[in-house]
């Protein structure tokens, strides 16, 4: 069976070079070339028939994890892999709470994104080696942890905000959903680190989560 195919980059020498990729396998029905994540949700909602988007991540207008979580909200059926030179603790965390099914460098060669996209026609979870063993260090199931949960002095605001947080959230999404300005957001944000003795907004997460606040 044919494989579906979406591509969203806004790098055109990139887009060849993904192209002169995977182009030659017979197996691969490329339906969508878009330049940024506002251009694949326009060509989407004239024609859903995708079964994987490959997505790069920055791009103009709308980014490719804000991309993602909107894709998967509207069209569950499709897969959205990421494929991307970003390979950063925090860029892995939002793209899997956006709802990406996998995880690709662009270094990868062609045969390696063949057998991630044929995976994730199977339901597998492709990623590359090197963020594979990153996100098994980022997802702990509290239940496998012997942490007596404790709040840290948490205000409902705060813990309103690190749900967001674990949703991948902008500081300007949280702010527009919240309803207050983006520097209250990031007050907000430093108060939840100070309180929880964190640095950054992956570590802040997984210990609200570790501790059964969100």
């Amino acid at each position: 069976m044919s494989i579906r195919l979406a591509i969203a980059e806004d790098n055109e020498f990139a887009l060849k070079a993904i192209l002169e990729k995977l182009l030659f396998e017979t197996d691969l029905s490329l339906k969508v070339t878009a330049q940024h994540g506002q251009d694949l949700l326009d060509k989407l909602a004239r024609d859903p028939n995708v079964d994987i988007v490959l997505m790069d991540i920055q791009m103009p207008q709308l980014d490719g994890i804000a991309a993602t979580r909107l894709v998967r909200q509207r069209y569950p059926q499709i897969k959205v892999i990421m494929l991307t030179t970003f390979d950063d603790d925090e860029k892995i965390f939002e793209a899997i709470c956006a709802g990406a099914t996998g995880y690709l460098l662009k270094e990868e060669p062609a045969e390696a994104i063949l057998r991630a996209l044929a995976d994730a026609m199977d339901g597998g979870a492709a990623m590359s080696p090197g963020i594979a063993l990153k996100a098994l260090n980022l997802i702990r199931s509290p239940l496998d942890r012997t942490i007596t949960p404790e709040d840290f002095g948490l205000t409902k605001r705060e813990v309103e905000l690190l749900e967001q947080l674990k949703n991948g959230l902008s500081y300007d999404q949280i702010g527009d959903n919240l309803f207050i300005s983006t520097g209250t957001v990031r007050k907000h944000i430093e108060n939840i680190y100070r309180k929880l003795q964190v640095s950054n907004k992956v570590e802040a997460v997984r210990k609200a989560t570790e501790n059964r606040i969100i």
